[in-house]
């Protein structure tokens, strides 16, 4: 049974989407997977998550969810979309796209790993689908990015130290020292890159260097107030998440509640989204709002803001951490938890 449409119109890069119902997804889980076997003997442990992208097709499910079962896989949570039918017909952009993702318990796996993504990888191949395999036995590291502003990253840390973030931060990285106090707080080694329009290019290798060095997985840019550089930024390819206010385009420079405040706005909004060569445009991953009126003054307004800005930064990476996140084209599909 397929629900009816339903629209994310936060933005325009946000995926229009109609969604297959759960039960009828969970039914076809049930079906194919042996859910009810694999329920007792699931070990946090041993999860794994499957992405799949691609065309729509009829099979997909039951051909993965069988593949699995045959290797003595259970699926614990299995989650399918797929993108609103278009008219147009013959272009990439108007096919009919699907997305799965599927979470699987492998601890009596008959098989070694290699054989599954082998055969995920024909499976694949067959329906010309993109997939990501994570098999959850390694944790990702992390680097946070920092400047003058600690809102965001106070909020990543005591979140991180509440269990509600599964990675290592590895690192804080700043232009600037004011935020180390921060990073002593948590026992986080806090490196400092100042940067001025000679040296940026330079700084950005040792920092790349750094990354390198660390096996860093994902950077997050807890209000960094650097533009990084398209090499950077290709170099880190839907790896690194950032935050900032949603008034873009319509009130930018350094004073954007200022600007919102003499406009008389009745939203102040925050928006996490990948970062990209082309500044501020990347795919979106989380957003959200929050109404004020004319009896804000400027204070009121950033305070909401950052208040929104570092539960959004933070869902977003959360989202991430749990791969629950597929990008296509320019846009996010994000399951919920």
């Amino acid at each position: 049974m397929i629900l009816p449409t339903t629209f994310l119109t936060a933005q325009s890069r946000l995926l229009v989407l109609r969604h297959i119902s759960p039960a009828s997804s969970d039914r076809l889980c049930r079906r194919f997977a042996g859910f009810a076997n694999a329920a007792s003997t699931t070990n946090n442990n041993n999860e794994a998550r499957l992405l799949l992208s691609g065309p729509d097709a009829s099979g997909i499910v039951a051909s993965f969810s069988h593949l699995l079962f045959s290797r003595g896989c259970g699926i614990v949570d299995c989650s399918s979309e797929s993108s609103e039918s278009d008219d147009q017909v013959g272009t990439e952009s108007h096919r009919r796209m699907f997305f799965q993702r599927i979470l699987f318990d492998y601890s009596n796996v008959s098989v070694g790993r290699n054989v599954i993504e082998d055969e995920i990888n024909d499976l694949c191949v067959r329906f010309g689908m993109k997939s990501q395999l994570s098999w959850g036995d390694k944790r990702r590291r992390i680097a946070i990015f920092v400047s003058k502003y600690d809102h965001c990253v106070w909020e990543l840390l005591l979140r991180h130290r509440a269990g509600e973030l599964d990675c290592d931060i590895s690192m804080i990285i700043s232009n600037h020292e004011n935020l180390r106090s921060v990073a002593d707080t948590f026992n986080i080694p806090y490196r400092v890159f100042p940067i001025t329009k000679e040296n940026k290019l330079d700084q950005e290798q040792k920092q790349l260097a750094l990354m390198d060095e660390h096996n860093i997985d994902l950077l997050v840019l807890a209000r960094y107030m650097q533009i990084l550089s398209p090499s950077f930024c290709n170099r880190f390819q839907n790896q690194i998440i950032n935050i900032h206010h949603s008034f873009l385009p319509a009130f930018q420079g350094g004073s954007p509640y200022h600007q919102a405040h003499e406009r008389g706005v009745k939203l102040v909004g925050a928006t996490a989204h990948y970062a990209t060569t082309k500044l501020d445009e990347g795919a979106i991953i989380e957003q959200d709002i929050m109404r004020v009126s004319h009896r804000d003054d400027v204070k009121d307004l950033i305070r909401k803001g950052r208040t929104l800005e570092k539960t959004v930064l933070a869902s977003a990476v959360k989202a991430h951490l749990e791969d629950r996140i597929i990008s296509h084209q320019n846009k996010c599909i994000v399951f919920s938890e």
